[in-house]
């Protein structure tokens, strides 16, 4: 479980640096590429094997990892859509109750384990995510604009899938290396043509807390991938306790440093993320 812990203590430091970005007012595509560049270059220092551009593109996961370095932008830009016109608690909901999808790809697939408490347990993880992420004050619209979280759901939901399914076991820092890589290239595409369109500079401000988020950005998949590949291991059990795990870390970690409200039924969401993590642990 140790890769899983590093995993869930990584993406929720994902969170805290974006927090830094609005602070620090960073502009978030330039960190969000300095973060690709920073994590493609992590996992080819950390991969053992010798790099052959040609024995990568001949492989049968180069498609796949250049396909989800395009979702990897879309569904960032999906997110922040979401979030300016639905509201941040819709564009969490979304991308969270994503799990969903790996975790049903998992059973019919993979030929995972199904029983009365892991179906109770995911149940509840789902209702712990809307109850965690939901903000009573927020003016939710979900009806303006529904294609955008429903795309962002699809779209968290495929790239947790697609990265599970399509990983090579022994080239994980290269397959990961891979899909960054083209996200670095797609994002640096973006920022030439907002320069050329709109003159706005390159902000050197965004090289620090970008390679800060590209560590730990890198960390939260390779980790992950080395918990999905152990041996007696699920990745619909996985899937479920990392996600729900993430949100109700980040919401005690937004409650203590940075001082954001909880509401009650938040509180009542943590406790039924703790309770859904160890019943699907437990089944």
């Amino acid at each position: 479980m140790i890769y899983l812990l590093i995993s869930i203590l990584s993406s929720t430091a994902i969170f805290v640096v974006f927090k830094l970005f609005k602070k620090y007012e960073i502009n978030i595509l330039q960190g969000i590429v300095v973060n690709y560049f920073t994590a493609s270059t992590l996992g080819f220092l950390l991969y053992k094997g010798s790099i052959s551009p040609t024995e990568i593109i001949a492989s049968g996961w180069f498609i796949p990892a250049i396909a989800l370095g395009f979702l990897f932008i879309a569904i960032f830009n999906v997110l922040g859509l979401t979030a300016q016109k639905n509201g941040l608690s819709v564009a969490s909901v979304a991308s969270k109750m994503s799990v969903i999808i790996p975790v049903i790809f998992g059973i019919i697939v993979f030929n995972e384990s199904i029983g009365a408490q892991k179906i109770i347990g995911i149940i509840l993880a789902l209702i712990a995510v809307y109850l965690t992420a939901v903000k009573p004050k927020e003016n939710v619209v979900l009806t303006q604009s529904i294609y955008l979280p429903i795309l962002l759901f699809l779209g968290s939901g495929i790239i947790d899938t697609s990265i599970n399914y399509f990983a090579p076991d022994d080239k994980i820092a290269l397959f990961s290396s891979t899909i960054f890589t083209m996200a670095a290239i797609i994002g640096t595409t973006l920022l030439i043509g907002k320069r050329i369109k709109s003159k706005i500079k390159f902000n050197f401000k965004s090289i620090p807390l970008g390679i800060a988020l590209g560590l730990v950005n890198y960390c939260s998949i390779h980790f992950l991938l080395m918990a999905l590949r152990l041996e007696n291991t699920e990745s619909s059990t996985l899937f479920t306790i990392n996600h729900i795990a993430i949100l109700a870390l980040s919401t005690l970690t937004g409650l203590i440093l940075f001082k954001e409200k909880i509401f009650k039924m938040n509180w009542v969401g943590i406790i039924l993320a703790l309770i859904s993590i160890a019943l699907v642990t437990l089944a």
